[in-house]
């Protein structure tokens, strides 16, 4: 650290969850209001205060790809539209710091009541389960940005405290689903503003200047823990290569590198040598890149400490432009936030088991296995579904990996099935795990997931999946996890069906997930 701070732990502590007590009741506001089953049931959003400079300060218990790149969406926001008392902007742009299109994200002000100055931010980001696009939501086999749906630069939703009707109406033009979308927007207008509140309140409890002097103590502290970690790191020269299966419309594998250089309690995390850009929406934007290197860090220091700006102080992040980990307009996306963001962790990690033995895992499954499924249901009203799903986690020295869980970048939870029969014309025939598909070794990797899934209408269906054809590796000669597959059931047989697909279905088809295993760690 440049400065030290006279706080003593327990202080760091105290206020390390005074912050994040405010993002936690945030995301039950969101999560209590909101709309659709993807928040309300799989809790795919995330909640994060940031200080009166923009700089992250406290996170939710949330999806890391979001949290590690929502200070470039607050970035963006303060920059072109800064929001005064009674504002809220949004934005949804992934080349503005957003992650892609589903994922819109609002950004409001904290001040004092008759003050201009903000004390502090606070945002939200959500995945609507649809903002357009030429698919069912939103999550599309595309060639260009403009074929994903409404891309949304920083506006405002609210203005002094009266909601922007042409901009609510603009937006919802655009939904196949616009209720549940007007839904989905409040909740998350009413989540920031239980942020704000909460502030308000603990600023006339402590004072501003208390207040302010707990939070630099808190980056202080993020920093010089990060700092520890590096430097119980031994210096050098970490090099790894992993390959996404393909890009979805015929190019694969595509390749992504990374060079991790640490000396002296920095790190340098360079991606050059990583494919371009690519055809199809594979494509990750910077912010996804920082946010998989964000995630790594916090997840390789033993200690929990806070989760804020300070951890990426002594990073360096190194991407190149228009490559697939740094994509320029019009380049598709959908995918680069919920796979591509996976593998950039599996190659950070691969990188580093060197370094760390003790402390890396194997490869766990490598994919979120994203379904979306829109239609016209039984009343004749437009709906849209989306759903990630599980697998296994790799397994560490000392332990099995687990079984049917979801693993680094994201972490929602599934549809309940009794939810989705109550909802939407389709039916989970089957729901299991997909048992030997953890790889083998003393310590096993973790088992992936069987779902299935039958029709009643007709339906648009996407997947966006990988590791089907690049298995999850073991390491310290474990075994590798088994790769995933995707089928359907029509006219009497079973068809084995790519990573990426979009069809439509009819009633009585059946599609089965069957997601990949962790890697095992160790001989057996």
């Amino acid at each position: 650290m440049n400065r030290r701070t006279s706080f003593d732990p327990v202080s760091v502590e105290l206020w390390k969850h005074r912050f994040a007590a405010v993002t936690a009741e945030m995301g039950v506001a969101l999560r209590r209001t909101a709309y659709s089953s993807n928040i309300k049931e799989r809790r795919d959003f995330s909640t994060a205060l940031f200080d009166a400079h923009g700089r992250m300060l406290a996170q939710g218990e949330d999806i890391p790809v979001h949290l590690g790149s929502m200070p470039m969406s607050v970035e963006a926001a303060l920059r072109e539209a800064p929001p005064g008392p009674g504002d809220v902007v949004l934005l949804n742009d992934p080349f503005r710091g957003g992650t892609h299109l589903p994922d819109i994200t609002l950004v409001s002000g904290v001040f004092r009541r008759g003050r201009r100055a903000p004390l502090f931010y606070v945002a939200n980001r959500a995945h609507h389960a649809d903002v357009g696009g030429m698919r069912a939501g939103s999550m599309p086999l595309a060639t260009e940005i403009y074929q994903e749906g409404l891309r949304i630069p920083p506006l405002f939703l609210v203005r002094g405290g009266h909601e922007q009707g042409d901009v609510l109406r603009l937006i919802l033009a655009n939904v196949r689903t616009p209720d549940e979308r007007r839904g989905d927007l409040r909740a998350q207008i009413a989540a920031n503003r239980v942020g704000e509140r909460r502030l308000v309140e603990i600023v006339a409890e402590h004072g501003a200047q208390q207040v302010e002097r707990h939070a630099n103590a808190l980056l202080d502290y993020s920093e010089q823990m990060t700092r520890q970690l590096l430097r119980r790191t031994p210096d050098g020269r970490y090099h790894a290569v992993d390959f996404l299966d393909d890009d979805g419309v015929g190019c694969g594998p595509v390749r992504i590198e990374v060079l991790v250089e640490i000396q002296g309690g920095r790190a340098r995390v360079d991606f050059a040598g990583s494919a371009p850009q690519v055809a199809g929406g594979m494509n990750a934007i910077e912010a996804i890149a920082r946010s998989a290197v964000f995630y790594v860090v916090r997840a390789l220091v033993a200690e929990a400490i806070p989760s804020n700006e300070g951890c990426m102080r002594p990073l360096r992040v190194v991407v190149p432009s228009r490559s697939v980990v740094s994509a320029r307009p019009p380049a598709a996306v959908a995918g680069g936030n919920v796979e591509t963001s996976q593998r950039l962790v599996d190659v950070l990690l691969k990188a580093l088991r060197p370094a760390l033995p003790d402390r890396v895992p194997a490869d766990s499954s490598g994919s979120m296995n994203n379904l979306t499924i829109g239609g016209i249901d039984r009343d004749g009203a437009p709906y849209t579904y989306y759903e990630t799903m599980a697998g296994g986690m790799g397994a560490r020295p000392g332990a099995h990996g687990l079984s049917g869980v979801h693993t680094h970048m994201t972490n929602s939870l599934n549809t309940p099935i009794e939810a989705l029969h109550h909802q939407f014309p389709f039916r989970v025939t089957r729901y299991a795990l997909r048992r030997g598909s953890g790889g083998g070794g003393r310590w096993r990797g973790g088992e992936g997931l069987v779902r299935e899934y039958r029709f009643e209408l007709p339906a648009q269906v996407t997947v966006l999946s990988e590791r089907r054809t690049q298995a999850p590796c073991g390491a310290a000669g474990g075994g590798a996890g088994a790769t995933g597959r995707n089928r359907l059931w029509r006219g009497g047989r079973w068809r084995r069906l790519p990573g990426k697909f979009q069809i439509e279905v009819t009633p009585g088809d059946r599609l089965r997930i069957e997601t990949p295993g962790g890697g095992g760690w160790g001989r057996a």
